[in-house]
Parts: C-alpha cells; sequence; structure tokens
C-alpha cells in the first residue's frame, strides 16, 4: 500500500500516513488463543490455536483502514498512527509497545480501537467513562508436609490450607472494599494432590482480580498477599504469591472523544448505530494507552444469536459475520480523518 511498516516493542508493527499535528492512533490487536477451533468452517484452524475474540477482524479491519487512509491522504490535516499490536490476550502486549515509545515519534494526542462482539451486527456500542475491568492474574503456591491421608496429624495438608485460602480471599470482596465499588476476585484453578490415599505436599490456586478503580487493584493485591500469608501461617503452612507483572488498569474512555467519535460514527452508519453499553469486567488491555491520553473504545456487533450467531468470544465454535469488515474499516477511517479535521490548527 506504499507505507513504511516499523517495529515496535517485541512483536507490534506501525505506521503512520500523512504530516503534522495533531496524530491520531487506530490500533488493531492481532493475537489468538491456545485453544482448539471447533467451528467447522474449511478454513478452520489447525494448529491447537485459534481467533477465537475476534483479532483477526481487528487486524483485517485496520488493514482495511490502511487502504482507505492512502486514498484519501490528500483530506488529512495532521497524521495517522497505526498500530499492530500483539499479545493482548496475554495482558502485555499493549505495555510493551508503550514502553517502547508508541505514544511518541511522533507524539499522539488521541487513540481509538475497536473490538467485535456478540451484538446485533453494524451496532457499534461503548461506555463512557470506566468501561472495562483492570486485570492482576495471580497464582497461589501452598506449600505444606505431604504423608499419609488416614494419618493427617502427622502432615500439614496444604488442600485444606488452600480451601481455608479460596473462602478467606472472598471477605476482600464482601467486607473490605466499598460495596459502591465494582470488584471480582475469582478462584479459577486450584490442582492438588494424585491418589485419594496420600496427603500432597503442595496446593496451586490460580485466579484472577477486576476492578474498575486503580485504588482498589491495588488494596485487592496487598489484602490477597496478606490473607494467603496469614492463613497459612495458622495452619502451619508457607506460600509463595505470584502475580503475572503489575496487571493492567481499567480502561477508561475519554467522555469527550466518545461524544465526539460517536458523531462521526453514526454519520456514517446511519443515526442509532452508535449505543451505550454497561461497563464490563472483563479486561482489554488497549486500558494501558487511556491513562496517558484520550482514548476511546468501541465494541463492533458482528452477529447476535437472533441473527444466527449463537457462540461469544473465547468459545471455540464462536464465528463472526464478515461483512463486518469493511464497515470496521470505515469506521477506523473515517473517525481518524474527521477527528484530525476537528483538532487541526
Amino acid at each position: 500500500m506504499g507505507y513504511e511498516p516499523q517495529d515496535v516493542g517485541r512483536a507490534g508493527i506501525t505506521c503512520t500516513i500523512g504530516r503534522g499535528a495533531p496524530v491520531f492512533l487506530l490500533r488493531g490487536d492481532m493475537d489468538a488463543l491456545p485453544m482448539q477451533e471447533e467451528t467447522g468452517l474449511p478454513f478452520a484452524s489447525e494448529n491447537g490455536c485459534m481467533h477465537a475474540c475476534g483479532h483477526d477482524f481487528h487486524t483485517t479491519a485496520l488493514l482495511g483502514a490502511a487502504r482507505l487512509l492512502r486514498q484519501h491522504e490528500g483530506e488529512l490535516r495532521g497524521t495517522v498512527k497505526l498500530l499492530f499490536q500483539p499479545a493482548e490476550e496475554t495482558m502485555d502486549g499493549a505495555q510493551d509497545v508503550f514502553d517502547a515509545g508508541i505514544l511518541e515519534h511522533p507524539h499522539v494526542d488521541a487513540a481509538m480501537a475497536l473490538h467485535v462482539v456478540q451484538a446485533p451486527f453494524g451496532t457499534v456500542n461503548y461506555t463512557p467513562g470506566s468501561a472495562c475491568g483492570s486485570s492482576d492474574v495471580f497464582t497461589i503456591t501452598v506449600n505444606g508436609r505431604g504423608g499419609h491421608g488416614a494419618a493427617p496429624h502427622r502432615n500439614i495438608d496444604p488442600i485444606n490450607v488452600a480451601a481455608h485460602i479460596v473462602l478467606s480471599l472472598q471477605t476482600i470482596n464482601s467486607r473490605e472494599v466499598n460495596p459502591n465499588e465494582m470488584i471480582v476476585l475469582t478462584i479459577c484453578s486450584l490442582h492438588a494432590g494424585s491418589a485419594a490415599n496420600v496427603t500432597p505436599a503442595q496446593a496451586v490456586l490460580k485466579g484472577t482480580i477486576r476492578t474498575m478503580n486503580l485504588e482498589v487493584k491495588e488494596f485487592a493485591r496487598q489484602r490477597l498477599t496478606e490473607i494467603c500469608r496469614d492463613v497459612c501461617r495458622t495452619f502451619r503452612a508457607e506460600c509463595d504469591i505470584a502475580f503475572t507483572g503489575a496487571g493492567i488498569p481499567p480502561m477508561i474512555n475519554d467522555p469527550a472523544l466518545t461524544e465526539e467519535l460517536s458523531g462521526y460514527i453514526d454519520a456514517l452508519l446511519g443515526s442509532g448505530s452508535v449505543r451505550h453499553i454497561e461497563r464490563m469486567t472483563g479486561s482489554e488491555d488497549f486500558s494501558v494507552f487511556s491513562h496517558h491520553v484520550p482514548c476511546a473504545l468501541y465494541w463492533f456487533g458482528t452477529g447476535s444469536a437472533e441473527e444466527g450467531y449463537p457462540y461469544g468470544v473465547h468459545d471455540p465454535r464462536v464465528t463472526f459475520r464478515e461483512d463486518a469488515l469493511p464497515e470496521m474499516a470505515a469506521v477506523y477511517a473515517q473517525s481518524a480523518i474527521c477527528w484530525l479535521a476537528n483538532h487541526h490548527q
């Protein structure tokens, strides 16, 4: 298309079109999930990885926007920076490209991202303000003392300790955080032992914390650590607590930017295309950028259950209506062109 792509971070790709200020960033993520595809499509993945979250749609839409922007280059009153971002699913891709300077050289003034969602086709959905939860992923390893299951007094049972940890951590949600604040703390994995009559030496728990507030996020991480260690002391066990990095912050949709872009999108796709939706406890690492520049994250409807698309993202059977792609590309391009025109000085 005549662009000059550049590497950014470990695996990102970026390029620009236009020149001068202001600068508007369009982001499309491009990673898949480690799960076996069950769509039955003739082009279904066979390698144990699947685009079950539609990131292939995001990449394709951004490539379409790149072509449209090239065709309308003379209308640009500033610069559009395109970002093909890796590793959203592991929640460290945005931080990696941020650390590599994606918001500089040239400096980004505002940013936008689209994400597919199971919703009526052609709708463009968003939540003003706090839109998506933060994400902290943790592993708790409880170390006890194994032995015969018929002689528990000689052992330090890590399964018993793990059970008390699971119950105790729920008091963070129910007793330690203001009920007006959103917080989800979920243990999603607990593994220990291999036989019915052997007390294991170790139990491993894995889970996640989601909040809409950075202070609540940090408080929950602190209290999880304190509670786990104190419960282990109570039962003479020990534990190691490991968080996967610093986690990601909640997604903040800039109210002024989302109101402005929503007007451009409604004008493009038809009045009523843009809709408010409830905030999501799920996370999107585009949130990293939203704490540095005004950002807007929209969820593009690629088919509802009533329209013949019964499965949502992260389901091995999920499919997406492909004629959403030109509309998503147009939304990207139109938003960038109009925003630059409105903010050019």
